[in-house]
């Protein structure tokens, strides 16, 4: 074999395992979005939202055994832990769909 041979041989050896590598890596990408990720993702949003909105509960009744006023102040603690937990949860949906 001459030098020139042997280099596009060479080259022909690199483009074929840069094309393996590219391969392997699209493979890992998609076998980590698979149904049971999405399930868990779901799953993750769900308690996201659903454990502020109870602690907000608990705490707003709470501040109503405690406080006597006009304000129902379970009504205004349970939006409050809803509009957290919703801000909680797309804060998680957008870390993910980073794939940090």
């Amino acid at each position: 074999m001459t030098t020139d041979e042997d280099d596009s041989a060479g080259r022909d050896e690199a483009g074929q395992i840069a094309h393996k590598a590219r391969r392997k890596q699209r493979a890992e990408r998609a076998q980590s979005e698979s149904p049971w990720f999405g399930l868990g993702l779901f799953g993750l949003v769900g308690w996201a939202v659903a454990v502020p909105t109870v602690a907000g509960i608990a705490l707003g009744l709470w501040l109503d055994g405690r406080i006597a006023s006009d304000t129902s102040w379970t009504l205004v603690c349970l939006f409050a832990g809803v509009a957290l937990g919703c801000l909680n949860a797309w804060f998680w949906v957008q870390r993910e769909s980073r794939g940090d």
